[in-house]
């Protein structure tokens, strides 16, 4: 699976391309700014391209800036953002092109080795992965529509922006697989979301209306 990087810091981003290569991942290119990307991402069209959100030259937003230049180039190229803070904009911006695998995750909050490896291969395979701070700062958008949602339909919802497949939610939860439909459904008919069957559609069907 071949991985391109931009991460600024020399120290990160080593770290991370010796990690990524220990796991049987590809690095093709781990570039330091925003210029550098573009050209790195359209030339190789890697699997994945885990990116900082802030690289110089102005630490704004080149790496995402880039990112979304690069899938009109490259339509659906799998995106996985790494930051330092949430920024809902940034996770809209990214939204805004349902194709592809998309990721956000805050650098201090990956937990384990595991945790950040299984998030790459599930956004390298079409996959949503979304840090739940990222993901409650969305839902602190919309609480008056939220309101007609109960709990734990909240709690659902919340699981699936997250990325959570049916199966992930009932383990979660402690219910059953088919206690997670019904609160989906619902969840959907609430909010007036055309239902789908597909995980990856389903979840960017979530986040776009979380971040409308």
């Amino acid at each position: 699976m071949r991985v391109v990087i931009a991460e600024d810091l020399a120290l990160l981003r080593d770290g991370l391309t010796r990690l990524l290569r220990a796991y049987d991942f590809e690095v093709v290119a781990a570039v330091e700014d925003g210029p550098s990307l573009l050209p790195a991402l359209v030339e190789h069209r890697p699997d994945v391209a885990v990116i900082d959100v802030r690289l110089p030259p102005t630490f704004t937003d080149e790496g995402l800036q880039a990112a979304i230049a690069a899938r009109t180039t490259v339509p659906g190229l799998p995106v996985l953002v790494l930051s330092q803070h949430v920024e809902p904009l940034y996770a809209r911006e990214l939204l805004t092109d349902r194709r592809g695998g998309v990721g956000y995750l805050l650098k201090d909050r990956v937990a384990n080795v595991a945790q950040f490896i299984d998030g790459v291969r599930r956004v390298a395979s079409g996959g949503t992965v979304m840090d739940p701070e990222v993901v409650g700062q969305l839902l602190a958008r919309h609480q008056p529509p939220l309101a007609a949602l109960t709990v734990r339909e909240r709690e659902v919802l919340g699981l699936m922006a997250e990325g959570r497949s049916n199966g992930a939610i009932a383990a979660k939860l402690f219910i059953g697989d088919k206690a997670v439909s019904k609160h989906i459904n619902s969840i959907f008919t609430k909010l007036g979301l055309p239902p789908s069957d597909d995980d990856h559609r389903r979840v960017l069907a979530v986040l776009a209306y979380l971040n409308g």
